[in-house]
C-alpha cells in the first residue's frame, strides 16, 4: 500500500474503470460482533503520528479502532519487526547514523530496484538504537513533530499492546517471497508469533493479509488464523507471473481466492470508482465477494487532498484535508466488512 500511479488515479488524474463481475447470489458473511464494520487502524493512528510506533498504535486504539495494522518483515537475526517496507531510509534516522552508513545497498525486490538500508541487513539490537520518523513529513508536518521519540516495535510488542488494550491485530506479510530466497521466510514466524500468543485460531481478533496467494496458501498448512488477499487497482501477485489482479476479481477468480483466504482486501476504488474526480456508484466487487464467502475490507482512506478525488479535496493544497468522511460513509454504504485508514478517529465518527 504505497505511493504509486494509484494515487494520481484516485486524485481524478487517470481515468478508474470498474471491473466487470456477475450478479450476487449469496447473502453476505457475518461483520464483526458488534454488527458493524471494523476499522482499522493503517499502520495506527498513522495520519497524526509517525507510522507503526507504538504511540500511533496506541492514538488509534484510543480513537475507538477495532484492529490496529502491523507491516511485517524481518531482521537479520530472524525477528518480525513493524515497518511499512524493509528499506527503512525514509522511516527511520538511519541516514543519519554514521555507524550504518556502509550498510547502503540497492537490491531488486519484486521486480523494483530499491536503494537505501534494509532491514535484513541489520540485526534488532541494531535496529533498536534507530529512531521512527515521518515518512511524507510534506503532507503531515504535524506528525513529524513527533520524530525521533520511538523506536522500532517488534510484532511481540503489538501484540502485546493490542491484547492488553483489547483490540485486534491486522499483520502484514510484506515481499515474503523476496525473504523466503534469503532464507528468512515469513510464513512460518507469523504463525509461531500467533500460536506463542494464543491467536491461533478462526475465532481469534487476527486477520493476516498479503498482496501474494502463495503464501496465504503456505500460511494456512502453519495456522488457523483467518487471512485476507490484497489487491490493488493495477499490477498483479508478484508470485504469479502474468496474472492481474482484476483477473482475480472476475467471479471465477474470487472464487479461487475464497480457497485460500476469508477476506479479500481491495484498494478502495475498486468498490467506489473514480469517475471525473467525483466518486461514483459502487461496483458490484462487495456483492460478488460476498456471494463467494469473502469479507471485505477496502484500504486505504486518508484525509489529505493529495489521496482524494479532485470532488472531495478542501483548501490547503496536498496537504489540506478533505472530505474523507464521505468517502467513508460510501464504503459503508456499499457493504464493507471493515475499512483501513490512518485516520481512525474519521472512521469510527463516519461509521455512527
Amino acid at each position: 500500500m504505497s505511493l504509486t500511479r494509484r494515487t494520481l488515479a484516485i486524485s481524478g488524474l487517470v481515468a478508474v474503470a470498474a471491473p466487470a463481475f456477475a450478479k450476487p447470489a449469496l447473502a453476505k458473511p457475518a461483520l464483526a460482533k458488534s454488527g458493524r464494520p471494523l476499522v482499522i487502524a493503517h499502520r495506527g493512528a498513522s495520519g497524526e503520528r509517525p507510522e507503526h510506533t507504538l504511540t500511533a498504535y496506541k492514538l488509534a486504539i484510543e480513537q475507538g479502532c477495532d484492529f490496529i495494522e502491523p507491516d511485517l518483515v524481518p531482521t537479520r537475526d530472524g525477528h518480525l519487526v513493524a515497518r511499512h517496507e524493509n528499506e527503512i531510509g525514509g522511516t527511520t534516522d538511519v541516514a543519519q547514523r554514521p555507524e550504518f552508513a556502509a550498510r547502503k545497498a540497492t537490491k531488486v525486490i519484486d521486480g523494483e530496484t530499491v536503494e537505501g538500508w534494509f532491514t535484513e541487513d541489520f540485526t534488532l539490537a541494531e535496529l533498536k538504537t534507530l529512531r521512527a520518523r515521518e515518512r511524507l513529513p510534506q503532507l503531515r508536518p504535524g506528525s513529524a513533530k513527533f520524530d525521533g521519540q520511538e523506536a522500532i516495535p517488534t510484532f511481540q510488542e503489538v501484540l502485546e499492546l493490542a491484547k492488553a488494550r483489547g483490540v485486534g491485530v491486522y499483520p502484514e506479510m510484506k515481499h515474503p517471497g523476496y525473504f523466503s530466497r534469503l532464507g528468512l521466510a515469513l510464513e512460518g514466524r507469523v504463525a509461531e508469533v500467533l500460536k506463542a500468543n494464543g491467536l491461533d485460531s478462526r475465532t481469534a481478533p487476527v486477520f493476516v493479509q498479503c498482496f501474494e496467494a502463495g503464501p496465504l496458501k503456505t500460511f494456512g498448512t502453519l495456522s488457523k488464523a483467518r487471512r485476507v488477499f490484497l489487491v490493488s487497482l493495477d499490477g498483479g501477485p508478484a508470485d504469479r507471473p502474468g496474472t492481474t489482479y482484476a483477473q482475480m476479481l472476475t467471479p471465477a477468480g474470487l472464487k479461487e481466492v475464497a480457497g485460500f483466504a476469508e477476506g479479500l482486501g481491495p484498494e478502495w476504488p475498486l468498490v467506489i470508482p473514480v469517475a471525473d474526480g467525483a466518486l461514483a456508484p459502487p461496483s458490484p466487487l462487495v456483492r460478488e465477494a460476498h456471494a463467494a464467502g469473502l469479507q471485505v475490507h477496502p484500504w486505504t482512506v486518508r484525509a489529505e487532498n493529495h489521496f482524494l478525488p479532485k470532488a472531495l479535496q478542501g483548501p490547503g493544497g496536498p496537504a489540506g484535508h478533505g472530505d474523507a468522511a464521505a468517502l467513508l460513509k460510501a464504503l459503508y454504504a456499499a457493504g464493507v466488512d471493515g475499512v483501513f485508514s490512518d485516520f481512525p478517529a474519521l472512521a469510527v465518527k463516519a461509521r455512527g
